[in-house]
């Protein structure tokens, strides 16, 4: 049974330069509820969680929580009113330990704990909610999804009553959703509010109390969960129709394009596969499975320790990028903002990067050629901006990942690796980043992608390899697809 309204948001309004973010935003929370918040790229479910959490100020409007009223909030104040939030990009200190980010600036005893007594108690209270980690690992070496679950659990173990979630099982695998489910249920228990902002439209009928659907600023309709089936959402959220969720394709897969023989390095072990012409090869597994280690090993940014790569029939020594780059392998790292782009330089000079060398005379960049190059990108995949000079940070993030991949097509890719290419973009970018990968396979482009939604991954691949701690577990061709066959690889049993 669902409480009283804890946070009511009244004829909000934000402008920034240029841009109405939101427009007489009104919405209500309730005690105890999971309320979804969905809607594409740009339709104003960030700027309304800054609102709420203090990180910006609304232009007009009220703020109630509580039964009080506020005209703003600042991060300070929101956190002591027990308001936490979980944003995409993540709140961690890299350089300190699990164990030392869920504690940083508690100032209950725990803080001045000896070490060994605040790794027990971090110990204890990951166990409590399900979460497998070491309190005493290094977090900037942990894996994005991991590094996800530790800022879920660092905002559990605070005396939160809203809890705000921004994309929270972008990262994660089947089995780390369902983790993160059980921790939402455990919650909502408690009474615990939760905004619950996602672009996997699937998921939301499985802790949802309520949605609310934005557009272009505008809050467009609240709907119960049992009436919020998927197609209703994709209309309201795009105002348009879309096709089919994974567009069919014809592509005649050919010869080899890129082979992987006995692969072994940081947490890989002895992993072979080829890709073909025109191919897309699904790489599946749980968190920790290898295949973003595999990745960079191929790519050149993990050393290996044995193995052999072909392209195109011809054996090529990869030892770091600029090799692989030269030779037609390109890489969509997880991770778009920390390694696939610099967001504060110009989308020009982020799809160019990487074949500086062709556009350059005695050293000097052609300008014309660069923009040029960089022009004829930007139209062949649709990136809305109003000038090639405006910075990468301004886009949304369906167009950034399309400059990331922009840089790759420039490079004359041959086989093109996508690690989770999908995250975090609305569904109406997913249709287009969809279409890409099949226009590219029609060129003859082989693409291997890494996705921990199940059904990208299913919809999309023609094969599928599932690995687990580093090793094949077997491979699936389409007719055999099923989740149930794909997990029981995954679980190595």
């Amino acid at each position: 049974m669902l409480g009283d309204t804890i946070l009511e948001i009244k004829n909000i309004s934000k402008a920034y330069p240029g841009v109405q973010a939101l427009d007489d935003v009104s919405i209500r929370f309730r005690e105890g509820e999971v309320h979804a918040i969905v809607g594409e790229n740009g339709a104003g479910k960030s700027t309304l969680i800054k609102m709420i959490s203090g990180a910006d100020t609304p232009d007009i409007g009220e703020i109630l929580y509580e039964g009080r009223s506020y005209e703003k909030l600042t991060p300070h104040k929101a956190k002591s009113l027990g308001i936490e939030t979980i944003y995409q990009e993540f709140n961690l200190i890299p350089a300190l330990s699990v164990a030392e980010n869920l504690y940083l600036g508690d100032n209950s005893p725990i803080s001045i704990m000896n070490r060994k007594k605040q790794e027990k108690k971090a110990k204890d209270f990951l166990d409590s909610i399900g979460i497998d980690i070491a309190p005493d690992a290094i977090v900037g070496n942990l894996s994005v999804a991991y590094q996800q679950l530790v800022e879920i659990a660092k905002a559990v173990v605070k005396d939160v009553k809203l809890l705000i979630m921004d994309e929270p099982t972008a990262p994660l695998s089947t089995n780390e959703v369902e983790m993160l489910f059980s921790i939402i249920a455990d919650l909502k228990k408690r009474g615990v509010t939760i905004v619950y902002i996602s672009h996997r439209l699937l998921e939301l009928s499985k802790i949802c109390d309520r949605v609310s659907v934005m557009r272009d600023g505008n809050m467009i309709e609240e709907l119960p969960i049992a009436e919020a089936d998927r197609e209703t959402l994709i209309r309201l959220m795009v105002g348009r129709q879309l096709g089919e969720s994974f567009p069919a394709r014809d592509t005649k897969v050919k010869d080899v394009m890129f082979e992987a023989r006995h692969v072994s390095g940081k947490g890989v072990n002895d992993v072979s596969l080829s890709v073909r012409n025109g191919e897309i090869l699904g790489l599946a597994g749980l968190i920790g499975a290898g295949r973003t280690e595999f990745t960079q090993l191929v790519f050149g940014l993990e050393p290996m320790t044995q193995g052999e790569l072909l392209i195109d029939g011809m054996p090529i020594a990869i030892k770091r990028p600029r090799t692989a780059i030269a030779n037609g392998l390109c890489l969509v790292p997880e991770d778009r903002k920390k390694h696939g782009s610099f967001l504060s330089l110009s989308i020009r000079w982020n799809i160019t990067i990487s074949i500086l060398e062709r556009l350059s005379k005695y050293l000097f960049i052609m300008k014309k050629k660069d923009i040029k190059t960089a022009e004829a990108q930007r139209s062949a995949l649709n990136i809305k901006t109003h000038s090639l000079d405006q910075l990468a940070q301004n886009l949304s993030g369906g167009n950034q990942q399309k400059v990331v991949i922009a840089k790759c097509l420039a490079s004359k890719v041959k086989v093109l690796i996508m690690d989770e290419p999908t995250r975090g973009i609305d569904v109406g970018a997913k249709q287009e980043i969809y279409k890409l990968m099949n226009e590219l396979t029609a060129q003859g482009v082989a693409i291997i992608m890494i996705s921990s939604e199940m059904e990208e991954l299913l919809g999309m691949s023609d094969r599928l390899i599932v690995l687990c701690r580093g090793q094949i577990m077997g491979e699936l061709v389409r007719k055999d697809f099923t989740q149930e066959k794909v997990m029981d690889l995954a679980a190595g049993e």
